[in-house]
C-alpha cells in the first residue's frame, strides 16, 4: 500500500505562520502565458487546479496549511486569473490539461500530488488518464466525470446573464454574496479584488475570458451530447486505471455532484478511494466552509494514508 511521505508535522487544525505566494510566470501550450503562485519550493509537489471563473487564490486558505510539508503550486488556467487567453479560442479540459503538462515541465515537476476543483478535477483526471504513474495522489473537489445538469446550467447561466464590468469592486463583491451565498463575507472581498482589473476608464472588468464560454459554439445539440459522453467515459476510465491514493470531496449541498457518483467513484471504481463530505457547503467547498475543508483535506495530506 502506498504511503505518503512522511514529514516533521504540525497536527491538523494547529497554527501555522501565513506563507505569502510568489508568482510565476510559465508557458502553457502554443506560447499561452500561465500565472502560477508557488507557496513553498521544498517537498513533493502539490499543485492546485482551480474550477471555472476562479483563480488560483481560491487556494489561499489550504495552501499555508500544506506548504512546510509539500511544494506547494496553483495555477491560474488560461482564460482565467492572470494567465493569458486561447489565440485560438480553445478551451476544452483537453487543451487545459495539455497547459498543465507544459506547465509541470517548466517546473521541472515529474511526479505530483494534484488537486483539483470543478473543471480542474476534470483537468486532473484527464492528467491521471495520461500519466497515472506520475501521481502520488490525487484529489477531486466537487468534481466527477459526470455532473448533473442541474448545477452545469445554473453556472452556466450566471456566467452569461451576469453582469461584466463594475463601478466598483463592492458592486462586484453583492454579486458575488448572490452567486456564493454561505461563503464568507471575507473571503468574497479578497476574491473580489483577485478576479477583477481596472480599466483605463476607471471601471473593473473580470478576468475571465467571455469566450470561455462560447468555446463550442455552433455545433449541434447531438454532438455536443455526443462529445459529453465520449469525456464522461475517458474521465470514469481514468480513475479506474488508478492506484495511488484518490480523495473525493463532495459538498453536502452541490447541486453539480450527485451523491451516486460520488458513491460509485469511491465504491465501485477507485482502487484507493476516500470520500469525504463537507457539510453547510455547495458546490464550492473550500469557500463554504473552509475550516471543515481544511480537517478532511488535512487528515488525507498530512497523515499516512492507510
Amino acid at each position: 500500500m502506498f504511503a505518503w511521505p512522511t514529514f516533521a508535522r504540525e497536527p491538523p487544525g494547529a497554527s501555522i505562520c501565513v506563507v505569502q505566494p510568489s508568482s510565476i510566470g510559465l508557458t502553457g501550450v502554443n506560447g499561452v502565458e500561465l500565472h502560477t503562485l508557488e507557496w513553498s519550493r521544498e517537498g513533493v509537489p502539490m499543485v492546485f487546479v482551480h474550477g471555472f471563473a476562479n483563480d488560483a487564490h481560491v487556494w489561499d486558505d489550504i495552501a499555508p496549511i500544506v506548504a512546510p510539508h509539500y511544494r506547494v503550486i496553483a495555477l491560474d488556467l488560461r482564460g482565467h486569473g492572470d494567465s493569458g487567453r486561447a489565440p485560438d479560442g480553445r478551451y476544452d479540459a483537453e487543451v487545459l490539461c495539455d497547459d498543465l503538462v507544459c506547465a509541470l515541465e517548466n517546473l521541472g515537476i515529474e511526479r505530483l500530488v494534484l488537486v483539483g476543483h470543478s473543471l480542474g478535477g476534470r483537468v486532473s483526471m484527464h492528467f491521471a488518464g495520461r500519466h497515472a504513474d506520475r501521481l502520488a495522489g490525487l484529489v477531486l473537489v466537487d468534481s466527477a466525470p459526470e455532473f448533473d445538469a442541474r448545477g452545469t446550467t445554473r453556472i452556466v447561466f450566471d456566467a452569461q446573464k451576469g453582469e461584466r464590468t463594475f463601478a466598483s469592486i463592492d458592486d462586484y463583491e453583492l454579486l458575488l454574496g448572490h452567486q456564493y451565498p454561505v461563503t464568507p463575507p471575507s473571503i468574497l472581498s479578497r476574491l473580489a479584488r483577485s478576479w477583477l482589473r481596472e480599466r483605463s476608464d476607471g471601471r473593473y472588468e473580470l478576468k475571465l475570458d467571455a469566450d470561455f464560454l462560447t468555446a463550442r459554439r455552433g455545433i449541434t445539440a447531438e454532438e455536443e451530447e455526443r462529445l459529453e459522453a465520449e469525456e464522461t467515459k475517458k474521465l470514469w476510465n481514468a480513475l479506474e486505471g488508478l492506484s495511488c491514493p484518490v480523495l473525493v470531496v463532495r459538498g453536502a449541498a452541490s447541486d453539480i455532484f450527485d451523491p451516486e457518483v460520488a458513491d460509485r467513484m469511491v465504491e465501485d471504481v477507485l482502487q484507493n478511494g476516500t470520500l469525504e463530505i463537507i457539510a453547510h457547503a455547495g458546490h464550492s467547498v473550500m469557500l463554504d466552509n473552509p475550516e471543515a475543508f481544511e480537517r478532511a483535506f488535512s487528515r488525507f495530506a498530512l497523515t499516512d494514508a492507510q
